[in-house]
């Protein structure tokens, strides 16, 4: 790394840009532009009102404060009455006859501005990059220093890419990628730039995967040994007949946990697709093949349910089950921290306890994490690491498309599940622009006197003061007064307490609770076949993944489900995400959508699961590079031994790997 200092600025830059993440001229040139602001010449039309224009102004300039803000009014050419908010300091420059360039949107003759150059458009027309700084730097700063790291590095950026993919793909070098992202000359300079860099973060991403994916081919697991028949038996004994894809997913796991190396495979299944029953059909592969079996989930509720679902498919059998939570008394973890270590309990559920210090196994040879990018890499580590060749298999029920899961997850082997039990009934899903739920009263009273139980749904636990939104607390007291002597209305949310939680949930699940007023806490695995209607309040605050797996908590039994989603938005992007979800119950085309507006960050939660955020690529809409580089790291790190070229790459990754195994960032 080059130091930073080469750049002799003043101690205070260099502090900005230490809050920034850059130390080296290396972080410096990395540090690539969020946007490009394009100026030339450009008048509106009926679709678009944006506007760039050269102008003399004709008029004083007016200018109103309300507190700290302000609006500054002036005419150009007789022609526009032009409006900017907050740029009084550009006040001084701005007197009659001078020439300015505006940008901004325009209706008939008037302008907003959202900037001013005071300049003719001649002299500053083309393509000007944006970057996200820290206050007390300019925009015109920065890219000098940029500019100078680039001319101090010149002839020393080598391209990662190896030169023969660089011919296949007609990739400029990196050099010239870094001077054209910075710099540009035209879109055309951009979009070599960011092909480039795409490639290279995929590259590198997909090399990481293939590496650690080859190095767990080689770690040597345990071949498990067991009694088929005797499963074969436990699964006919199921209370219903296994899916296609739960029969596929099955096999795909029992054949990894008798094979000699360790499992490590990614299941994922739609909302309802089945995977607690897989999961539990394969703790009793393992259990059957003399090991311990540990079921992590994010939330006690999850674990307790899982719990109680492991107690009912093995009653008749002979396996001792254990759940292991926090909110247990220090006496009773003691009890069971003893029995798991002196191997009488065969199955553990339960949240992060499962990995804490005190729990030492007696022969774990099977780890399950649900909903996994809910758990940080160390955590799932950690409990895999309290064995000896630990088999692990993580579970979402986000789900993506096979082929974008094998891309994203390279390292695992993946399953997927889409099929649904037999007789499960679609639940009717209405969007209801409304901020209240007057529009639907009627059908609420007739359902709950029809002796159901309904989830009411909210973004918020209490009101606020910055966000317009319906809180659990707000709607729970009205609720609670408009049913008072007729229905029991329960509050859920994260704050609570451990135990308080799970005795309102216990209590909506025995039925002395009719309606339960919640946050997302309910969002994964909570499962009362007998709530079959849902009311979620300010819908459009939730991303459609996260309003999919909502709905997914009703229509778990074979009675008909209805989901409300309110929304008042006029938002015309979130009135379109709550119609599609009305006719769409595919939770993979609904993953997809999602993930296309929102982002991976913001549906899959990348920090947490262990994928690296990209600097400029996005593995949904770059995915065909995403793939090419998959195909083109395969190839590499299979023949990289015999080829001098690969070496150095490979031995860059593998040093990373040694600093950070679990991707190079």
């Amino acid at each position: 790394m080059s130091d930073i200092r080469l750049l002799k600025i003043t101690e205070k830059r260099l502090d900005i840009l230490k809050l920034m993440n850059i130390e080296s001229l290396e972080d410096l040139i990395n540090h690539y532009p969020y946007r490009y602001d394009v100026i030339e010449e450009t008048y509106p039309t009926q679709e678009d009102d944006k506007i760039i224009i050269e102008g003399t102004l004709i008029s004083p300039v007016k200018i109103f404060f309300r507190g700290r803000m302000s609006r500054m009014s002036f005419s150009v050419e007789d022609v526009y009455q032009v409006t900017i908010f907050n740029r009084h300091f550009l006040r001084q420059y701005l007197k009659q006859m001078t020439i300015i360039t505006i940008i901004g949107k325009c209706q008939k003759d008037k302008i907003t501005a959202s900037d001013i150059k005071i300049k003719p458009i001649s002299e500053i027309q083309g393509v000007h990059p944006v970057y996200s700084l820290k206050e007390g730097l300019t925009q015109k700063s920065f890219q000098q220093y940029v500019k100078k790291a680039l001319n101090l590095l010149k002839g020393n950026i080598e391209s990662f890419v190896p030169e023969e993919y660089i011919i296949k793909h007609q990739l400029i070098h990196k050099e010239s990628a870094l001077w054209n992202i910075h710099f540009p000359q035209s879109q055309e300079d951009i979009k070599q730039a960011l092909k480039y860099l795409k490639y290279e973060e995929f590259l590198k991403f997909q090399l990481t995967m293939q590496t650690i994916k080859q190095q767990r081919t080689l770690e040597v697991g345990i071949a498990k040994r067991f009694d088929v028949q005797k499963f074969q038996s436990f699964i006919l004994s199921l209370p219903y007949q296994l899916t296609q894809d739960q029969q596929t997913s099955v096999k795909e796991i029992v054949s990894d946990l008798q094979s000699p190396r360790m499992m490590y495979r990614f299941l994922q299944g739609d909302v309802g697709s089945g995977k607690t029953v897989v999961s539990s059909v394969a703790l009793y592969a393992n259990y059957l093949a003399g090991y311990q079996g540990a079921l992590m989930a994010p939330t006690e509720i999850l674990a307790s349910q899982h719990y109680q679902t492991l107690l009912s498919f093995f009653k008749d059998t002979d396996v001792k089950i254990a759940l292991l939570t926090g909110s247990l008394t220090n006496k009773e973890k003691e009890r069971i921290y003893e029995q798991i270590q002196n191997g009488d309990i065969d199955m553990i559920v339960g949240t992060h306890a499962l990995f804490q210090k005190k729990v030492e196994y007696h022969r774990l040879g099977f780890v399950i994490t649900d909903e996994q990018h809910r758990f940080g890499v160390e955590q799932r580590k950690a409990l895999k690491n309290k064995g000896s060749q630990v088999d692990f298999l993580i579970m979402s029920a986000t789900p993506i498309p096979r082929t974008l899961a094998i891309s994203m997850y390279g390292d695992m082997d993946v399953s997927t599940m889409k099929t649904m039990p037999k007789g499960r009934i679609p639940v009717v899903t209405k969007y209801i622009k409304s901020s209240s739920m007057k529009p639907i009263l009627k059908d609420l009273k007739e359902y709950l006197a029809s002796g159901g139980q309904c989830y009411v749904i909210c973004p918020l636990v209490e009101d606020s003061e910055v966000l317009d939104a319906k809180s659990a607390s707000q709607i729970a007291e009205a609720m609670q007064q408009y049913f008072r002597g007729t229905y029991q209305v329960g509050l859920l949310h994260g704050q609570m307490k451990d135990d308080e939680k799970d005795r309102i949930m216990q209590d909506f699940q025995k039925q002395k609770i009719h309606i339960l007023v919640s946050t997302t806490v309910v969002e994964v695995g909570v499962d009362v076949k007998n709530a079959n209607m849902m009311v979620i309040y300010n819908a459009e605050r939730f991303g459609m993944s996260q309003l999919h797996q909502l709905r997914g908590r009703v229509g778990r039994g074979h009675q008909q489900a209805y989901c409300f989603f309110m929304s008042s938005s006029t938002s015309k992007e979130a009135i379109e995400r709550l119609k599609y979800m009305e006719k769409s119950h595919d939770g993979f085309e609904i993953s997809m959508y999602d993930l296309q507006i929102r982002g991976p960050g913001e549906v899959l939660g990348n920090r947490q699961s262990g994928l690296p955020t990209f600097l400029v690529a996005d593995v949904f809409k770059d995915f065909p590079i995403l793939n090419v580089a998959r195909e083109d790291a395969m190839r590499i790190v299979e023949g990289y031994e015999k080829r001098n070229e690969y070496y150095h790459l490979m031995s860059t990754i593998q040093e990373k790997l040694k600093e950070n195994n679990e991707y190079v960032d």
